[in-house]
């Protein structure tokens, strides 16, 4: 699962668009308590969702041109405008151009061979999250994709990841690595939208999960907040209970209680 030992092409960011951040921080407040702290008059509104003052995540309120409300994953980069290139000539795209984020970093939202949004960070000041795969925070990333063989061959010509079969019952999952990163530095997966129904109909896209300490709970939380439910809890052999879920707004997100690592 995803940790603080950042490496490259591995998770280091995530951020919330969303049209009502006031009312998408009292969700989130509610379900794994956080809270909103703007990162200055200079941010455009941009601010850290905080657990216990470690920073968990970013969030902006956001206007529909600038897309639905949604959760985008960053993958740490030394070079901005080499992943931003690297993108390109893989079949991609460049959705926002690497830009200065002040003196904190540098970061990009770039588009995969199946148009799927996301973004890197190349570290300044700011190196990435304060915290991870503890309850209330990110843990574990899955790529929603019509063509695993394709967006496998992107993701290793931009990052270089590497790829493995875990076989699950009833099929294969296909877990996701940083090149030359040792077992415990795996961070997600690929998943084809034809294997999922609940998926298919969304189309391809980047699900964050975050770790909490009983799923059951958080469902019937983000029940009582506005959120939705969109695959109850279950349990995944070895894996841990998960649930996929969505705030009020839409932005979707799934929720697992990890069965523990063994050393």
């Amino acid at each position: 699962m995803l940790t603080t030992r950042f490496v490259t092409g591995a998770p280091n960011w995530i951020d919330l668009g969303t049209p009502d951040i006031d009312g998408a921080t009292t969700f989130y407040g509610g379900l794994f308590g956080w809270q909103f702290q703007s990162a200055g008059p200079d941010s455009g509104g941009y601010g850290f969702l905080q657990l216990a003052g470690k920073t968990a995540a970013g969030g902006m309120q956001t206007t529909p041109e600038q897309g639905p409300p949604s959760w985008t994953v960053y993958f740490q980069t030394p070079d901005a405008e080499a992943t931003a290139k690297a993108a390109e000539h893989a079949k991609g795209s460049v959705m926002m151009q690497p830009m200065d984020v002040m003196d904190e970093g540098r970061m990009a939202i770039l588009g995969d061979e199946a148009g799927v949004p996301f973004g890197v960070w190349q570290p300044g000041r700011l190196k990435g999250v304060d915290v991870a795969g503890v309850p209330g925070s990110l843990t574990w990333v899955e790529l929603y994709t019509p063509d695993i063989p394709a967006a496998a061959a992107f993701y290793y010509t931009v990052f270089g990841w590497e790829t493995s079969a875990t076989p699950f019952p009833g099929g294969t999952y296909t877990c996701i690595n940083p090149s030359g990163a040792r077992e415990e530095d795996m961070f997600g997966g690929v998943v084809a939208l034809a294997d999922d129904p609940i998926e298919a109909e969304s189309g391809a896209y980047w699900l964050p999960y975050f770790e909490v300490s009983d799923t059951d709970a958080t469902v019937s939380k983000t029940q009582a907040l506005g959120g939705t439910v969109r695959m109850p809890a279950t349990d995944v052999e070895g894996v841990g209970r998960i649930a996929k879920l969505a705030d009020p707004y839409g932005a979707r997100f799934a929720v697992i209680k990890s069965v523990p690592q063994q050393s």
